[in-house]
């Protein structure tokens, strides 16, 4: 029987995830998505360095879509702690991200400072990052193995061969924190530096901002607490809105869920193997027009948090979620 219904309808599909790869990459929103955003703050915000009190560091991972060639995949290193410098109180971080998608590859890496002063509804932080993002693109990476189909990275727009550049890059943001929630507002790529190959192949990097909060429910049954949270994220054509519920059992285990939408609906679980360290893992559920091909993300991170204002110990429980 002939199979070339089949054939063209599987061309056809690969043709378009490698279009909306290509323009993902080079227009649009460029900064990752991390399902487990309420563990890993720093990435969008800098005025969340040393707001636990702590000297803190995470390493995570996402595969994104797995199963698309060509489909996203992350690895952050980040650490921060709190810190007296110049005599005033606050804190330093540093963010290392490696993002793979399609044909392109990027690397930010970035220092926070955040100044923070106590007001007498809580502690507000002042932060600002400064650091440098280099892309790279491989224009003979083919998404389709087939030479009778345009592949669209001979497009004008992508070099062809290897190319790398290098270009500054600045974010701002502003944190508040109390015992029982959280609030910030945040914008990454302030100076929307451009990204120049060669005089027909460039791209750049949008402004974004970002809002995100939080809070603190103690149930009945004081071992259990509810940790309402929520990310919204836009680059003003386009914008995205994580709605996260956790619920934490004796500040040790926690499960919950996540719905981002149009886009995914997660399950989020996790444990504290020791007094500071920690294991999470998320796995999403496509539930946009991908989704429809089966395709799924995978989460998981390692952290590890030492508190800089008591014997290690002592429990250690903040506002940061675990």
């Amino acid at each position: 029987m002939d199979s070339h219904p089949y054939w063209c309808m599987k061309k056809i599909i690969s043709f378009l995830y490698l279009i909306f790869i290509i323009n993902l990459a080079a227009s649009g929103q460029i900064d990752p998505q991390f399902t487990n955003n309420m563990f890993y703050k720093l990435g969008v915000n800098p005025a969340y360095a040393g707001a636990d009190n702590a000297l803190n560091g995470l390493i995570l991972n996402r595969y994104q879509w797995v199963g698309m060639k060509g489909a996203p995949e992350t690895l952050v290193f980040s650490v921060d702690a709190s810190t007296n410098l110049f005599g005033t109180s606050g804190g330093l971080g540093l963010n290392i991200i490696s993002d793979r998608l399609g044909n392109f590859e990027n690397i930010l890496i970035n220092a926070n400072y955040a100044y923070r002063t106590e007001l007498s509804f809580g502690a507000l932080s002042i932060g600002v990052s400064a650091g440098f993002y280099n892309q790279s693109v491989n224009g003979d990476w083919k998404g389709i193995d087939d030479d009778r189909f345009t592949d669209p990275t001979n497009d004008q727009s992508v070099p062809q061969g290897e190319a790398s550049q290098l270009a500054f890059d600045a974010g701002a943001g502003l944190y508040l924190t109390t015992n029982n929630y959280f609030l910030g507002f945040s914008t990454t790529h302030i100076n929307e530096a451009t990204i120049e190959f060669d005089e027909s192949a460039r791209s750049y990097l949008p402004r974004h901002y970002y809002l995100m909060g939080g809070y603190n429910i103690r149930l009945a049954d004081p071992l259990f607490e509810l940790r309402p949270s929520f990310l919204f994220k836009s680059d003003i054509a386009t914008w995205q809105l994580d709605v996260n519920t956790n619920i934490v059992y004796n500040d040790k285990f926690w499960g919950g869920l996540s719905y981002r939408v149009d886009d995914a609906v997660a399950l989020l679980m996790g444990l504290e193997l020791a007094n500071g360290l920690k294991v999470g893992y998320s796995f999403d559920l496509v539930t946009s027009a991908i989704g429809y091909y089966g395709f799924a993300s995978h989460e998981i991170f390692v952290s590890y948090s030492v508190t800089l204002e008591r014997n290690r110990s002592q429990k250690y429980k903040s506002i940061r979620y675990l």
